[in-house]
């Protein structure tokens, strides 16, 4: 009788184990906000503790050259959510953080099938935490776009504290197009990690899958933090970076939660997840290193982030995946881990990651791929080795052999002048797709001032 009841017992544990690797996996995708490449631990920092993010990168792939679709925030994440280059929809500039009614075209547009709207009409439980930015009228609200349940804020920059000051609390944070109440937050970073846990201890009780997109503001500026999370970056000296440093040890210990709940759930090891930054840091204590450029740049600081994946039922971890990516793969690679097809009315721009970080295939096809801001005032490609950059920074047009050089020290544009022509026909050709921004770019007058402060250093320094 023992043996017979062990039988039945581990009868039971092989179903469970086969039923979960049958049932269609959990997806979330993790947002960081103007990190830098080298601000992890698993892309070799040594200063910032990032033990989660770490640990989670030892149980997945990271992409050591994975890139963002835009050097800046809206349109980085209006490409990530459309599977497609946002300016082929018009959504190139960062939106005002004004308050919109619903005859607003600032945002992104309502024809294009982003991948929440996809997974919710394929019965998955959706739900949106953290910065929106892709427009604040109510129409473009996550929960007019493709998620059940929605706590955040629709625009770009915020206090982590939640003041507002003069600004109209429908610009504060929501739960579901409703203002929470000051008094209700605490720290913006801890509040989005823990509302995320609820969540998932909500859709865990639904045979339902679900799919979260949690979209941290940290380590955007302001730079705020807690005490507790200062105490445990006391060692670094400068303390401009201690600060920033500070932030992002608090988003790492949230999604330290967030991951030991999906444990404790017993959902972890069918859950697809994804991080990765939105663009490059900002010059307030952030750090591309050893990458040229920060945000706003198309210099490889600016577009290459610490990326990885991570799917413990389908994808053998601890390994790096050293070929070009972009957040466009996200897209096709949710609908391929789903099983859900791509509406035939549907393009997409990125590829399926599955076959090759599951070794199926060992080399990606080569395939170029296009940064622009601006209409084109600034915009990059690369294709193979070699990287071309108009940078409106410099104002003038660069060369980079990424192989060799890819921390971008050297223009080689003189010596290869038959490359950029090269280049800059597939940019041409590429622009015949695309459509102008739909708003202006209220970045753009950032990047003189930028250069020319930059150059008032230069030209202290030369002063006897």
């Amino acid at each position: 009788m023992k043996n017979y009841l062990i039988l039945v017992m581990l009868l039971l544990i092989s179903y469970a184990g086969i039923a979960q690797k049958d049932k269609k996996p959990n997806v979330l995708i993790i947002l960081s906000d103007d990190q830098g490449w080298g601000d992890v631990g698993f892309n070799g920092g040594t200063d910032i503790p990032t033990r989660n993010l770490d640990n989670l990168a030892k149980e997945g792939v990271v992409f050591s050259q994975g890139y963002a679709t835009h050097p800046y925030c809206s349109p980085s994440r209006a490409g990530l959510l459309s599977g497609r280059y946002q300016q082929e929809f018009g959504h190139e500039n960062n939106p005002e953080n004004e308050v919109q009614d619903d005859s607003s075209n600032i945002g992104l547009p309502l024809n294009e099938l982003l991948i929440s709207e996809l997974l919710q009409k394929n019965e998955y439980q959706t739900c949106a935490i953290g910065k929106w930015h892709l427009g604040n009228a109510e129409k473009f609200w996550p929960i007019n776009r493709g998620f059940d349940d929605w706590y955040g804020f629709s625009g770009g920059g915020f206090n982590y504290w939640g003041y507002l000051g003069n600004k109209s609390k429908m610009l504060g944070v929501l739960r579901n197009g409703v203002p929470v109440p000051v008094s209700e937050q605490t720290y913006l970073t801890n509040d989005f990690s823990n509302e995320a846990v609820k969540y998932i201890d909500k859709y865990a009780k639904n045979k339902k899958p679900f799919f979260m997109y949690l979209a941290y503001n940290a380590p955007h500026e302001p730079i705020q933090a807690t005490k507790e999370y200062t105490d445990k970056v006391k060692y670094i000296e400068d303390g401009k970076r201690a600060a920033y440093a500070a932030m992002v040890v608090g988003m790492d210990a949230g999604i330290g939660k967030v991951i030991q709940k999906l444990k404790d759930v017993g959902e972890y090891e069918n859950t697809l997840i994804f991080f990765y930054s939105d663009n490059g840091p900002h010059l307030s204590g952030a750090s591309a290193g050893p990458y040229r450029g920060h945000k706003g740049m198309l210099f490889e600081g600016g577009i290459r982030e610490p990326f990885l994946v991570s799917w413990p039922n389908k994808i053998k971890g601890g390994r790096t995946y050293d070929d070009p990516i972009i957040a466009l793969d996200i897209y096709p690679t949710i609908l391929s881990a789903t099983g859900i097809k791509i509406p035939k009315n549907k393009q997409l721009d990125g590829v399926d990651l599955l076959p090759y970080i599951e070794k199926k295939n060992k080399n990606m096809v080569e395939r170029t791929l296009y940064w622009r801001y601006s209409g084109g005032q600034g915009y990059a490609v690369r294709s193979g080795k070699y990287k071309l950059v108009r940078s409106e920074y410099k104002e003038k047009i660069l060369l980079f052999d990424i192989e060799k050089d890819p921390y971008e020290h050297h223009d080689i544009s003189n010596e290869f002048s038959d490359k950029v022509a090269e280049l800059d026909e597939k940019y041409k050709t590429w622009t015949l797709e695309t459509v102008q921004p739909l708003w202006p770019d209220a970045h753009i007058e950032h990047v003189h001032l930028e250069e020319k402060n930059r150059e008032s250093f230069i030209q202290r320094a030369l002063k006897n």
